[in-house]
């Protein structure tokens, strides 16, 4: 089990290295054509998708320790909030900007399709990564045919009522914080993630499938984060 850790690590390393030198270059590329930022949202979400899929085999089918399942929840979400540079990840959170003028309908909707893409080209793609046979655990999980469990175990009013009242604990952390400092407000939005991660009843087994809509939900504090890493 460890190697299969540490080789799941080693893809997430490179989902984001790869993803990060991508998004570099689209950007450069792309700076005269305005389209620069739709690209960004593209990588971005396909990042955050992959790392997503990525975690929840780990979960699901690796059965990892629960603290170190925490300890990746946090990383990768400190991770994702300071390389999205300028991305916002989420439908939601392009509608909330939009909603707010900060985006023109044009743009909001340019980038929700940018979103969908990607969230379909990771989908395709990770089964690729999968294949390879890296670990045991990939190996194990193409034996399954890439299929996972769902990962709500309850009544989906009460899975509804969970997800709803995480979402609003991470979205009032990203509201109060803003004002923070950069640094300290992905550390605090990652935070609350991991709490939050937490605080969910394991029967629910919900950990990695709130996850991406979570990880996306820092829309503004991740928009913020242009002069960052990421």
């Amino acid at each position: 089990m460890p190697a299969d850790v540490a080789v799941s690590v080693v893809v997430l390393v490179g989902i984001v290295a790869l993803s990060y030198v991508t998004r570099r270059l689209s950007t450069r590329a792309l700076a005269d054509t305005g389209i620069s930022e739709y690209a960004a949202e593209f990588v971005s979400t396909f990042q955050l998708c992959c790392c997503a899929h990525e975690l929840k085999v780990l979960s699901e089918v690796g059965r990892i320790d629960s603290r170190l399942a925490l300890t990746f929840t946090y990383l990768i979400a400190v991770i994702h909030g300071f390389t999205f540079n300028g991305a916002i990840g989420n439908p939601i959170g392009v509608l909330e900007c939009a909603y707010r003028s900060r985006l023109t309908r044009g743009g909001a909707f340019r980038r929700i399709a940018c979103e969908f893409a990607a969230a379909a080209a990771s989908r395709a793609a990770v089964p690729v990564i999968w294949g390879m046979g890296l670990s045991g655990l990939h190996v194990r999980h193409k034996l399954h045919d890439f299929q996972c469990i769902s990962p709500i175990h309850a009544p989906l009013p009460q899975a509804a009522a969970v997800e709803f009242a995480c979402a609003f604990a991470v979205q009032t952390v990203i509201t109060c914080t803003r004002s923070i400092g950069e640094k300290s407000h992905v550390h605090a939005v990652a935070a609350i993630i991991t709490t939050v991660v937490y605080a969910v009843p394991l029967q629910w087994k919900l950990l990695y499938g709130i996850q991406p809509g979570l990880l996306a939900g820092p829309h503004h504090g991740y928009d913020e984060l242009r002069a960052t890493v990421r």
